[in-house]
């Protein structure tokens, strides 16, 4: 049985290289005006990866350590922590989505 499962997990194709990296083709940022009771949250989010997936609910917070983009999470999760719904892999496609945000973001608030 231990082989069947090997010559599946062999059969796989590798990624192609064209995905190797997403690539934002669209933001929509849609900033907060000031207010006391927002806390850190500045504006909410949205990306399109490859003209393929959309990701809503990205939320541009402002920390310690600077801006930063949080990733939505699960409002029916019921543990101490927060779940991530979903969540860049790879660390350069975390930094190129928040990247883009951060930018479009600036941008709107200027």
């Amino acid at each position: 049985m231990a082989e069947k499962t090997e010559k599946k997990i062999s059969s796989i194709p590798a990624m192609s290289p064209a995905f190797d990296c997403l690539a934002v083709t669209n933001v929509q940022v849609f900033p907060f005006k000031e207010g006391a009771n927002l806390g850190h949250m500045k504006g909410l989010a949205s990306i399109v990866l490859n003209d393929q997936i959309q990701i809503r609910g990205l939320r541009v917070m402002d920390g310690e350590n600077g801006m930063f983009v949080g990733y939505p999470i699960d409002t029916y999760y019921k543990g101490e922590d927060y779940r991530t719904v979903c969540l860049p892999i790879t660390r350069q496609l975390r930094e190129h989505i928040e990247n883009c945000v951060l930018e479009k973001y600036q941008a709107a608030v200027a």
